[in-house]
């Protein structure tokens, strides 16, 4: 199992920090795994603001996504 460190905006942190955004969809760069760890750095006017969640991919597909792109669901790892 691999971490992975991703920038999120705050307009997508804020939901998934309330619990209203269990997913992810991203470019496939990393080749993201079930079971891989997910953090997710809040970055804003080009630096990171400190806020971060920790999340598990719990599940994973590439289904009607463009080319190389994938959805990730996920859970609270912490």
């Amino acid at each position: 199992m691999i971490t992975h460190e991703l920038k999120i905006l705050p307009e997508y942190f804020e939901p998934a920090l309330a619990g209203r955004k269990n997913f992810e969809i991203r470019y496939n760069d990393r080749n993201y795994q079930i079971g891989d760890t997910i953090i997710l750095r809040e970055w804003i006017n080009g630096k990171y603001t400190g806020r971060e969640l920790k999340r598990e991919i719990q599940y994973l597909t590439d289904y009607q996504q463009k080319d190389g792109y994938v959805v990730m669901n996920l859970f609270n790892a912490e």
